[in-house]
């Protein structure tokens, strides 16, 4: 205890006796240049200024040379003795003068073509030669709007901050953490420290990011470009760019080369703006790159991305500071961000501890979000604008303003004004934000649906949620009552549900559910309501086939760790079948008919009425898992490795008068490729089968998932053009595939005019073997139609032989828990 009271005190006296160093970096005409480098000449210690320029240091007494760099100004050094007096160092930078010197052109090529091939062929080497290090990050992100519409579809917008001004800083947060890295696939972040303006339990943007253009494909969020965007340095760049020669600069010594980059060709993932090349050491020294929406770039309208190298050893250079600056218009909103990354006291040959590197690759320490401001003005690297500091400061405050009941009270009067489109189309959420509960209400064009058993049918749609602590993830329960009613049957149905989300390590839920309702016979319910509504009553075909049932059922799902899940549910159902009631459509056809209220296409009658108990285990692996491991809790974030499950499922004979006696099980493994530039394929596979049919009603068969409506059923679990029931079987072994290929771009980029529209060829297949039947489908179609919409052209074949043609639409994506798949 002494050594270690004895080693805080001396920090403490360094700390105190260290001068602080300050100022501003500007250009000759005294604009502030954001973001500019500060580093201390021969370490890898500095700072960055600013969004204004404004910088500071903390330096023990001593003398220094401090280095000013930024992108496309002259490097300006300046030696310093620092004392206990705090001092004010400014730069004025001077943009780089470009030296044309004599070069020879070989072929009225541009030298620039020379200097890149140079480049490209020592790109394996600079890759490779950063495989292991440690460094410390300072990550700054804030996203600003300058003007918003007062409403979108019908609903007022409001932030909630008191602040009516169209400009405001929306977000805003900062993160200090350790980053170690030991290639090919060791990687570790652990957060220090975490500020979100207006969130003290925030934990703000913590991950680097850590974008190197010595790979070929350069990785800048699914969200923007599934497929990446290719690296002006890469192998094939130059079929990809042109390039030139702006002029060369000397720095200590060095001759730089100032590339322009430009795409050759529109619509393709690629940037444009300025490459700095070392010249004879071929890397990079700097880079200024922009993306726009010619670079096939989703959401966002531009990106700017700066990048600065400097030496950490003799041979060895890293990325000093990275800076991303954002700008959005959409809907009306027009939006800007700037998201800077400093990396420093980078350790190239570090020793790691073998515990240091396990499936956790995100941790934040216990008080990563607790640190004080006063630990703040001394840590972090970059200091705050007045504008930031007001912005924590109004934030901070709402926030504890938030939690008095009287404003909160008044919030919600605010916030749960019913609104038409709401109520009509999206939705409505009721809050109680002092007793921490929500009460979310669906659209009536969801309550209400239409069938030949029930006629019109109104339903609630009402989830009452309710959060047990304040931790992101923590404890919360939900309610679920649903009240159904059917005008032509005059069958009035209620059930509730109960969910309960814990876990003290890992994310468990506990679910059970009692009542009477309706369900389709084929219990994953693949015909939406909206679906059967829209064919029954304009195409006259009523797809769905339902029963009724009083039931119980009551599942556990929790995480084990490794990549592991397990699952166990229970469901009693007292079965009561169900006859068409109406024959009413718009169209109003004399020779329309009905099919039955049964699966026509497998049986000849409607079931009886009966009772079924049964039990299902479940296992779901995935090799190689990855987690973000927050202080009381391991998040599950997957991994590269395909998705396993194994289900197990047992009718009970006699318990509680059931009627059932059968065992089946399942087998899936899913899995994606994505090979960026040219698109992703998603695969799924299954088998399975029974290994007792001793007692099966039709609800229990093995259903393979159906669709006759206009509409998709969910992709890569269903069969587009297949009958609904008519391949339902009791067989001891089936297997099934379906798999797609996104092009996300691919190839449809090339074409003039529709390369605008932004869409994207798809390609997929769907079979099956079951009962020595063997079927295909095969998909043709274009997706992300106005970001959601998707157009498929489907063909399928039995035995060899040519079966239905169809097209199909989908709307966004439809995914289905182990729960809802039993």
């Amino acid at each position: 205890m002494r050594i270690l009271f004895t080693i805080l005190s001396i920090h403490l006296v360094l700390v105190c006796y260290a001068g602080k160093i300050s100022g501003t970096v500007t250009d000759k005409d005294g604009k502030a240049l954001s973001y500019a480098s500060i580093s201390i000449k021969g370490t890898t210690r500095g700072t960055n200024a600013n969004n204004e320029g404004k910088y500071f240091l903390h330096l023990e007494p001593g003398q220094y040379t401090l280095v000013c760099q930024y992108v496309g100004y002259k490097k300006e050094e300046k030696t310093i003795t620092v004392g206990n007096v705090d001092i004010e160092i400014n730069f004025t930078l001077i943009l780089q003068e470009m030296v044309l010197p004599n070069v020879v052109i070989q072929k009225g090529e541009d030298p620039a073509y020379e200097i890149i091939r140079q480049t490209i062929k020592k790109r394996t080497y600079y890759k490779d030669q950063f495989n292991k290090f440690k460094c410390e990050v300072y990550t700054k992100g804030q996203l600003r709007i300058r003007d918003y519409p007062k409403k979108i579809f019908g609903q007022k917008i409001d932030f909630e901050d008191g602040d009516t001004s169209k400009q405001k800083m929306l977000y805003l947060s900062e993160t200090i953490s350790l980053y170690s890295v030991d290639k090919p696939n060791k990687e570790k972040i652990e957060v220090i420290s975490s500020k979100v303006s207006g969130q003290s339990d925030g934990y703000g943007l913590s991950a680097p990011q850590f974008f190197s253009f010595y790979d070929n494909n350069i990785f800048i969020g699914n969200n923007l470009n599934p497929r990446g965007f290719i690296s002006p340095i890469s192998d094939n760049a130059i079929n990809y760019y042109r390039y030139k020669f702006e002029g060369e600069f000397i720095e200590d010594g060095r001759h730089i080369n100032k590339i322009k980059v430009i795409p050759r060709r529109k619509y393709e993932p690629l940037f444009s703006g300025y490459i700095d090349i070392v010249d004879d050491e071929w890397r990079i020294h700097s880079l200024q790159l922009w993306l726009t929406k010619q670079s096939q770039m989703e959401l966002i309208d531009s990106l700017r991305l700066e990048q600065l190298y400097m030496p950490v050893s003799r041979d060895v250079w890293a990325i000093s500071s990275q800076v991303i600056y954002p700008s959005i218009k959409i809907l009306g909103f027009d939006a800007y961000g700037s998201f800077v990354n400093i990396y420093s006291n980078f350790d190239i040959a570090p020793q790691f501890d073998k515990k240091v590197f396990n499936n956790t690759i995100l941790k934040y320490t216990d008080s990563s979000n607790k640190k004080s401001n006063e630990y703040w003005e001394a840590a972090r690297p970059v200091p705050l604008q007045a504008e930031e500091i007001n912005d924590y400061y109004k934030k901070d405050s709402l926030e504890q303003l938030k939690k008095d009941p009287h404003y909160m009270d008044s919030l919600d009067k605010v916030r749960n004004k019913v609104t038409v489109m709401g109520a009509m189309l999206f939705g409505q959420t009721f809050f109680q934000d002092n007793k921490r509960t929500t009460l979310t209400v669906k659209p009536l064009t969801e309550q209400l649906s239409f069938n030949t058993v029930e006629g019109f049918v109104i339903s609630t749609g009402v989830v009452w949620t309710k959060r047990l602590d304040d931790k992101i993830g923590g404890r919360s329960i939900a309610i679920d009552p649903s009240i159904r009613y059917g005008f032509s049957n005059k069958h009035l149905t209620a059930h509730i549900g109960y969910e309960y989300h814990f876990g003290s390590k890992y994310l468990s839920s506990f679910k059970v559910s009692v009542g009477k309702r309706i369900f389709q016979f084929n219990n994953l319910s693949p015909i939406t309501a909206r679906s059967n509504t829209l064919a029954t009553l304009i195409s006259e075909k009523n797809l769905i086939k339902i029963y009724e049932a009083w039931y119980v059922r009551g599942s556990y799902t929790s995480g084990i760790g490794s990549g592991f899940t397990w699952l166990a549910t229970i469901q009693y159902q007292d079965r009561t079948p169900l006859e068409n009631t109406t024959d009413y459509t718009w169209r109003n056809h004399k020779d329309r008919m009905f099919t039955p209220n049964y699966p026509s296409d497998l049986v000849d009658h409607n079931i009886s009425r009966h009772q079924s108990l049964s039990v299902l285990v479940g296992l779901t692996w995935q090799p190689h898992t990855r987690y973000i491991e927050l202080p009381d809790r391991k998040i599950n974030i997957g991994s590269k490795y395909p998705v396993f499950s194994l289900q197990y499922i047992q009718g009970i004979n006699k318990i509680f008068g059931s009627d059932v006696d059968y065992a089946r099980w399942r087998f899936g493994m899913t899995h994606s490729f994505n090979f960026r530039l040219r698109g992703q394929l998603n695969y799924r596979f299954g088998m399975g089968g029974f290994f007792d049919t001793t007692k099966v009603q039709i609800p229990d068969y093995q259903h393979l998932n159906g669709n006759i409506s206009t509409f998709a059923t969910e992709y890569l679990n269903s069969f587009q053009v297949l009958p609904i029931y008519q391949y339902s079987n009791l067989s001891k072994f089936y297997v099934l595939g379906h798999i797609e290929y996104h092009l996300n771009g691919f190839l449809t980029n090339k074409i003039p005019l529709f390369r605008k529209l932004n869409w994207h060829l798809v390609a997929g297949a769907n079979a099956f073997h079951v009962n020595n039947t063997d079927y295909q489908e095969y998909l043709i179609g274009f997706e992300n139609i106005f970001k959601r919409i998707r157009i498929d052209f489907v063909s399928s074949t039995i035995d060899g032989k040519k079966g239905k043609n169809a097209i199909r639409i989908g709307i966004g994506k439809t995914q289905r828990t182990y729960e809802d798949r039993f």
